[in-house]
C-alpha cells in the first residue's frame, strides 16, 4: 500500500483527571524525523510516546502535540501539604504568645497560605495509559488519510508510466525511417555533387551513423524501469526512496535518448518524457 507522507490527524479524550488532545501532522522527509510536544505531566513518557510512533510510521517529519486540561469542579479532592500546615500552627501558637491579640486560629486562614491546599496529582501511569492509546488511535486515523493520499500518487504514476510506454513505442515505430531517410540524404547529396565515391566506404560510415542513431538500447531500459515501477508499486513497505532512484533513472535514458535524436519528432518525444518524469518525480517525493 503506497502511501503519502503528508497528514494530519486529531484526537480527544475525556478522563476522570481531564481533557487529553493529540494533534499529529507529518509532511515529508527523507528519514523519519519525530518532534513531540509534551504537558509537564507526561514529559516522563517522551520515549514511550516516541517509540509508539517509530512502530507505526517509517518516514517523514512528524510534529506530534499533546495537551492536557486537567478537571476542575467543585468535587475536585484537595490535598492538605501536613508539614507546611503544622509548620504554620506552631508559628501561629507562638505568635500569640508573644501578643496580645485573642483571636483564635482558623482553618480557613491556614488553608489560605500558599502551598498548604493542593490539587490532587493525577495517577501518572493511568493518565500515559490513556494518552498512549488515544496516540495509537490518533496514528491509525493519520495512517488512514496517508493512505489515501498515496492512492492517489499511485494512480498518477501508474498514468504516467502509461503515457511514457505509449510514447515508448512510437519511437519504436519512428525510428527505422530515420535512419533509411538519412541513408538516403547523404546518397542523394552525392549524387548531387556528382562525386565518385568508394560506396564500401560509404556503407561503412552509414552502418557507424545508424550504430550511434540506435535507441533500442535506452528504449528497452526505458521499459526495464517501468516495469520496477508497477512492481514496486504494489509492494506492502516504503517505496519511496527506491521511486526516487528509479525516477533518476528513467530521466537518465531520456537524455541520453535526446542526445541521440537527429530529427524534430524523437526530440519532442524525448522533451515530453522529461516532462513526464519530472511530474513523477515530484509526487514521488511525498511517498514514504
Amino acid at each position: 500500500m503506497i502511501r503519502s507522507m503528508t497528514a494530519f490527524s486529531h484526537r480527544e479524550l475525556t478522563t476522570a483527571h481531564g481533557v487529553l488532545n493529540w494533534e499529529v501532522r507529518t509532511v515529508n522527509h527523507r528519514y523519519l524525523d519525530i518532534s513531540l510536544r509534551l504537558p509537564e505531566e507526561l514529559r516522563s513518557q517522551e520515549n514511550t510516546f516516541r517509540e509508539t510512533i517509530q512502530n507505526t510510521l517509517k518516514r517523514g517529519k512528524v510534529e506530534a502535540t499533546l495537551r492536557f486540561s486537567p478537571t476542575k469542579g467543585d468535587n475536585s479532592e484537595i490535598c492538605i501539604n501536613e508539614p507546611l500546615a503544622r509548620a504554620l500552627i506552631i508559628a501561629c501558637r507562638q505568635l500569640e504568645a508573644i501578643t496580645d491579640n485573642p483571636e483564635p486560629l482558623k482553618a480557613v486562614d491556614i488553608l489560605r497560605w500558599p502551598g498548604v491546599a493542593q490539587d490532587v496529582a493525577p495517577d501518572t501511569d493511568i493518565l500515559s495509559a490513556h494518552a498512549k492509546a488515544l496516540l495509537q488511535d490518533t496514528l491509525d486515523d493519520l495512517l488512514e488519510m496517508r493512505e489515501r493520499e498515496g492512492k492517489r500518487l499511485a494512480d498518477f504514476i501508474y498514468q504516467r508510466c502509461d503515457q511514457i510506454a505509449e510514447i515508448n513505442v512510437r519511437i519504436r515505430k519512428h525510428r527505422p525511417g530515420i535512419i533509411a531517410a538519412q541513408r538516403e540524404k547523404i546518397l542523394n547529396r552525392i549524387e548531387e555533387l556528382k562525386l565518385s565515391p568508394d560506396y564500401n566506404r560509404i556503407e561503412q560510415e552509414l552502418v557507424l551513423l545508424a550504430q550511434r542513431l540506435d535507441v533500442d538500447e535506452e528504449l528497452d531500459r526505458l521499459m526495464a524501469h517501468l516495469d520496477e515501477i508497477n512492481d514496486v508499486l504494489e509492494r506492502n513497505e516504503p517505496v519511496g526512496r527506491r521511486l526516487d532512484f528509479l525516477m533518476q533513472e528513467l530521466n537518465r535514458e531520456a537524455n541520453t535518448l535526446a542526445s541521440k535524436s537527429n530529427d524534430s519528432e524523437t526530440t519532442q518525444a524525448a522533451v515530453d518524457l522529461k516532462v513526464m518524469i519530472e511530474q513523477m518525480r515530484e509526487q514521488v517525493q511525498n511517498i514514504e
